[in-house]
């Protein structure tokens, strides 16, 4: 069975604020919540935080979880209302059909391979002198990158919906836009019901200090993300599903690749 959590997140505890600000620390409160060994299993998640003040997370689990420890340290445990929420996620896997459309969200880490970096960092040119002086030189795999402009980001995923199983269809009402609102087409000739609603880029610490304990200085991690909202069309119901359970994209561990779902807004049909 599957599972889809919604938890509400308080940003004015001190642990709250910790989460918020680190991928990789909200990454391990995740897998705190999850029975059996770490890793055992794949887990989605996705942090909301259309309102600032009452930011959410989202969590796409195989087995039922347990949240207690995240409402404790970082939510709002003795206040009324429902603030955590855990859902089986079989229903909704179950009206997935071929041409249904759904309404959805994803928070994504568009990027690119390229073996020749404008601007490459010191590590990133170490890799490359080390794959230039491997075995492996003749099938080198380059540098992943992220896109960093609206247009990249619209590009990179509208040219890879097919392969996930579903397609954004035409826009059924274009408003008019000024010449820098145009750039976030993608460079689409055809409007599409699909948009960027944030886009951030993200710099944190990830994990212990490299070397011994006294040394300071800590393996760091840079990514870019963005978050798109639309409607979607389904073309294969299996790769969809599949993409549902397993994620879109790179950097799954800290908070990008699920795919929400809702009905289509009335009106929209």
């Amino acid at each position: 069975m599957t599972y889809l959590s919604r938890i509400r997140i308080n940003p004015l505890r001190a642990a709250s604020r910790a989460l918020l600000a680190n991928p990789h620390a909200m990454h391990g409160a995740v897998a705190g919540g999850i029975p059996g060994a770490p890793d055992s299993e794949r887990v989605l998640w996705r942090l909301d935080a259309d309102n600032p003040h009452r930011p959410h997370l989202f969590v796409l689990t195989r087995s039922k979880p347990d949240w207690t420890h995240i409402v404790e340290s970082a939510g709002w445990p003795e206040a009324d209302g429902e603030h955590v929420a855990v859902r089986d996620y079989t229903p909704l896997l179950d009206r997935v059909a071929l041409g249904r459309e759904f309404a959805f969200r994803l928070t994504a880490n568009p990027v690119q391979n390229t073996l020749k970096p404008l601007r490459p960092t010191p590590g990133q040119q170490a890799r490359l002198n080390a794959a230039g002086s491997s075995a492996e030189a003749r099938r080198p795999r380059g540098l992943r990158l992220g896109h960093r402009t609206a247009s990249a980001q619209l590009r990179w995923f509208l040219e890879r919906t097919e392969r996930w199983g579903f397609t954004v269809p035409p826009a059924r009402f274009v408003p008019s836009v000024s010449e820098d609102e145009a750039d976030l087409s993608g460079g689409e000739d055809v409007p599409r019901d699909l948009r960027i609603t944030e886009r951030r880029r993200h710099s944190f610490a990830k994990g212990e200090a490299r070397g011994n304990p006294g040394n300071p200085r800590k393996p760091h991690v840079t990514l870019s993300t963005a978050t798109f909202e639309g409607r979607l069309r389904v073309t294969d119901p299996a790769t969809f599903t599949d993409r549902l359970l397993n994620g879109i994209g790179p950097a799954k561990a800290y908070g990008c690749g699920l795919l929400t779902l809702a009905p289509v807004p009335e009106g929209n049909h």
